[in-house]
């Protein structure tokens, strides 16, 4: 099966046309206040209008209130949402839309895996490496997408010890935080490629 690659933190025309351009699966759009990555649910449904059918549109949240998702899922209609993942307890979502939780290093995982979820580390968005071994023995339980400090240098090292169902990057192909550089993500897509195993 192909590797699975997200670009997340779009928050420009620009990263959008460069994730899509370099083959991107996914886009996610960041719903967090204190992020540089942030954008409303107005400016995330703007830039979704060039991604064409096939990429997925994720909605990236944490610890949201039911009236921020509401807002999201009202103006930007996103494919899926992104959250961690004891915030789904408490949300209600309209049928279609996809759930991606979020498990974290050093949190206790839920008694029920997830089919399919996002391996992080603690602190999202600061290019923090998750915990690649415990992520490789999730990755034998569950569709695993590994997040946290990955970059084109990593990401072939990540993908041979984790084996993961797919990979997700922000601040590792980005120039500044917030602002992505389009041959950086050129360049992860490319080598995420070609270390995925046939």
């Amino acid at each position: 099966m192909r590797l699975w690659v997200k670009i997340c933190g779009l928050t420009s025309p620009d990263a959008v046309a460069a994730a899509v351009a370099a083959g991107a699966d996914a886009v996610g759009f960041v719903f967090h206040a204190a992020s540089p990555r942030h954008v409303t649910p107005a400016g995330a449904a703007a830039l979704a209008r060039a991604v064409p059918p096939g990429v997925v549109r994720v909605a990236v949240t944490r610890h949201p209130a039911q009236a921020e998702v509401d807002a999201i899922v009202a103006d930007f209609r996103p494919d899926v949402l992104q959250s961690d993942a004891a915030d789904f307890a408490s949300l209600a979502l309209p049928a279609g839309i996809g759930r991606l939780p979020v498990l974290r290093t050093g949190t206790a995982l839920p008694a029920k895996l997830p089919e399919r979820c996002l391996y992080e580390s603690a602190d999202s968005g600061r290019g923090t490496a998750a915990d690649w071994q415990a992520a490789a023995a999730l990755a034998r339980r569950t569709a695993l997408v590994l997040a946290g400090g990955l970059s084109s240098a990593n990401v072939a090292a990540a993908i041979a010890a984790v084996r993961p169902f797919g990979v997700d990057v922000s601040s590792g192909v980005e120039s500044a935080p917030g602002r992505k550089d389009a041959r950086k993500i050129r360049d992860f897509i490319a080598a995420a490629r070609a270390a995925a195993p046939p």
